[in-house]
């Protein structure tokens, strides 16, 4: 979600982590943290343990990570700050209600002043006699500087350098950054939960790195009290026991002289069921966005607010109320919006471990408590939410974006991502290897914004309009209406990402095709390296005699259904439609409901209830629906 001021860190020329070229220094990255714990006298499950909380052991091809971090150790440098707009997303209205248009917004947050948490570089370089461009590109000198660090916040409480983990407790809390007792100790808690069970992967850049598992690890929590940290206010908060989580209420308040700002209160589910949890990230950092979701005058508002660096919680909106979160009236009043810290074009190295299991576990809980789905129909990224009319799609939000790892979010969530049905299944999921999966980017470096983006990690695959690497990529007439489909970072017209089904259209050597806004999109799919796996389910088709099909960006009832004291919302078709022969996965039907709520009163706010009966399909990179009247439902085998 847009931000009209945020915190960020200045664009970096890429430099690529990689182990010291100095002969005396360690050959690769398994190596580094062995040296760097024997050097600092930092036990070595306890410096790996951290880095995968932080980066998961990657060096993010020498991009600055969440809070302006670089490296696998997450070392800050506050001298990286600047003030900075992102322009890369489009203008939309939070609201996504064309009878109540939000005025453009005018309120920014003012810069926060810089904590101890974002200023690590310079103790580490005086720790280590590293500069800070090595400590920035050079991951071995990055690992040293971290378990400097490490041992450095060990003494000053006082614990010994010793050899058990359990010791290290206090040191790994206090290297997480958090201010509130709580986030402090879930990060550590991770740490040692990662500890205790053991990890191993390949990184971003091909290291083979492995934690092996530390049985009968016995955690010594008493440093912690050292840490003088606050206690979270938790009153109130609807989140797992689990997680790190407070109560930072939104404002809601009535506004001169016949308005009011900024969600609306309902009673959910008793009113309507929520049916989607929508996942976005800032555009800005943690603290000023929290800021604009406390200003009544701000037009945007959503539920929670997850912070990078220790994936800590905040609360402002009930989940019985409506955010102003997603664009689209018809899906805000049926879901929960969850911000993330961070920015679509700096990607993965915003979104850490710790947020990534926080989040998940919020999600997990949410989705069990209202019954939303545990599938990427339902989890929504804010890319995924249809516009509401023809002349909103073009300015739709684009986050959380490509990097964005959707299969190992979905893990975490304990609702892995699975192939369903044989090789020759009628409907595929987009599934390609998170790790080595690195297409083409521009539009990564704010300051450069043509440049070429470094090869990174990302969860989605470029679609064309032939089988060959060197075809157009396909149309998408509604973000583009008079030009074609963009490489950049923030243009998803031509994209299929991690987890959304799709039926196939075609199949032609390791090129497969499936249906995608009205059209065939070829993706490479070789059997050596698959980009999707099968997924056989239902699809929809155009029923006989019916030549094309309209589909619509809400399942909005029919203009008999609506009282007389409430305006008819017209249903009005998208500029998008599907022909006799072309096939659409089907996620399941849509509720056919108008959530009127105008005024700062509950009590006057209903909700209208059609009998047209809508379907929700994977229709491009968004969801949309089309009326069950217009097509067939079978199963693709």
């Amino acid at each position: 979600m847009r931000r009209l001021l945020a915190i960020s860190v200045v664009a970096l020329l890429p430099l690529a982590l990689t182990p010291a070229a100095h002969a005396d220094e360690p050959a690769d990255r398994q190596e580094a943290f062995a040296a760097a714990a024997r050097e600092f006298k930092v036990p070595e499950s306890v410096l790996l343990g951290v880095s995968y909380l932080e980066s998961r052991w990657d060096a993010h091809a020498g991009q600055p990570s969440n809070s302006a971090g670089f490296g696998p150790m997450h070392l800050t440098d506050a001298a990286s700050f600047a003030a900075s707009n992102h322009h890369g997303q489009g203008e939309e209205d939070a609201r996504g209600d064309e009878s109540r248009p939000l005025p453009a917004p005018t309120t920014s947050a003012a810069p926060a002043d810089i904590p101890a948490a974002l200023r690590t570089m310079d103790k580490a370089a005086e720790l280590t006699g590293e500069s800070r461009e090595r400590l920035r590109s050079d991951a071995a000198a990055n690992i040293r500087g971290g378990a400097a660090l490490l041992a450095d916040y060990q003494k000053s409480l006082g614990a010994p350098l010793s050899d058990d983990p359990g010791q290290w407790y206090g040191a790994v809390a206090k290297y997480s950054g958090a201010e509130e007792t709580g986030a402090a100790k879930f990060f550590a808690d991770e740490v040692f939960a990662t500890i205790k069970n053991g990890a191993a992967r390949t990184t971003d850049d091909g290291q083979k790195v492995a934690l092996p598992a530390v049985p009968g690890l016995e955690k010594i929590e008493k440093w912690l009290e050292k840490l003088g940290l606050r206690p979270s206010r938790t009153d109130g908060v609807e989140c797992p026991a689990s997680v790190s989580c407070e109560w930072i209420p939104s404002a809601y308040q009535e506004l001169p002289p016949d308005d009011y700002g900024h969600y609306d209160l309902a009673n959910r589910p008793s009113s309507q069921k929520i049916d989607y949890i929508v996942i976005h990230d800032m555009e800005g950092y943690f603290e000023p966005s929290i800021r604009l979701n406390q200003d009544p005058n701000y037009g945007a508002s959503w539920q929670y607010s997850i912070r990078s660096t220790d994936g800590h919680i905040a609360q402002h909106i009930k989940a019985k109320d409506v955010g102003w979160q997603a664009g689209n009236w018809y899906i805000n009043a049926k879901s929960i919006g969850i911000e993330h810290e961070g920015f679509l074009a700096e990607g993965a190295t915003w979104y850490t471990e710790a947020m990534y299991r926080s989040s998940a576990r919020l999600v997990r809980y949410l989705a069990l408590r209202y019954a939303v789905p545990l599938d990427r129909a339902h989890i929504l990224g804010h890319d995924n939410v249809p516009g509401t009319l023809p002349t909103t799609v073009q300015g739709m939000h684009e986050d959380p974006g490509p990097f964005w790892d959707w299969a190992h979010y979905f893990q975490l969530m304990g609702a892995p991502l699975h192939r369903f049905g044989g090789p020759s299944a009628g409907s595929i999921m987009i599934k390609p290897d998170f790790a080595t999966n690195k297409p083409y980017f521009y539009g990564c470096d704010r300051a450069n914004p043509e440049a070429d983006c470094p090869p990174l990690p990302a969860s989605t695959v470029w679609l064309r309009t032939e089988p060959r690497d060197d075809a157009p990529l396909v149309k998408d007439i509604g973000k583009h209406p008079t030009g074609g489909s963009l490489y950049s970072v923030y243009d998803h017209s031509a994209r299929a990402t991690t987890g959304q089904r799709f039926a196939v259209a075609d199949r032609q050597g390791d090129w497969t095709a499936i249906w995608y806004l009205g059209q065939k999109a070829w993706f490479h799919n070789p059997a050596s390296a698959p980009t999707a796996v099968p997924s056989a389910g239902l699809v929809v088709t155009p029923k006989p005699g019916k030549a094309t099909v309209p589909v619509y960006g809400r399942a909005y009832p029919e203009q008999e259904a609506y009282p007389a004291d409430i305006p008819y919302q017209a249903v009005t078709p998208l500029q998008y439609t599907f022909s006799a022969g072309e096939k659409y996965t089907l996620a399941g039907p849509a509720a056919t409901e108008y959530y009127r709520a105008v005024t700062f009163d509950l009590a006057d706010h209903k909700v209208v209830r059609g009998r047209t009966k809508y379907l929700e399909i994977q229709f491009g990179h968004r969801v949309m629906f089309v009326k069950a009247d217009d097509v067939r439902v079978s199963f693709a085998w």
